[in-house]
């Protein structure tokens, strides 16, 4: 009986590291290991009125750079982050 039981919990056990293996494979940072790998946010100081940070964004084209700065002042600007899906 005590055999049976060890079988099952070492069964049991390779089980789950073979299934969070997978995960982490074919997932990658896309699971919650790789969420609290990853995640590097840092509260920020950005309030109204502040001058807007300048940075570097992919273009819809995916091959280009556009800067933040290049469009301020032109029309009014609006940055969505965020998933529509």
């Amino acid at each position: 009986m005590r055999i049976l039981k060890w079988t099952a919990v070492v069964s049991g056990s390779l089980m789950v590291l073979a299934v969070t293996a997978a995960m982490i494979r074919f997932h990658g940072p896309r699971n919650l290991i790789g969420y609290i790998r990853y995640d590097q946010r840092q509260e920020g100081s950005l309030v109204p009125g502040h001058d807007t940070p300048d940075v570097e964004l992919v273009a819809l084209d995916g091959a280009g750079r556009v800067h933040v700065r290049d469009w301020i002042g032109q029309k009014p600007l609006v940055l969505i982050f965020g998933s529509f899906t």
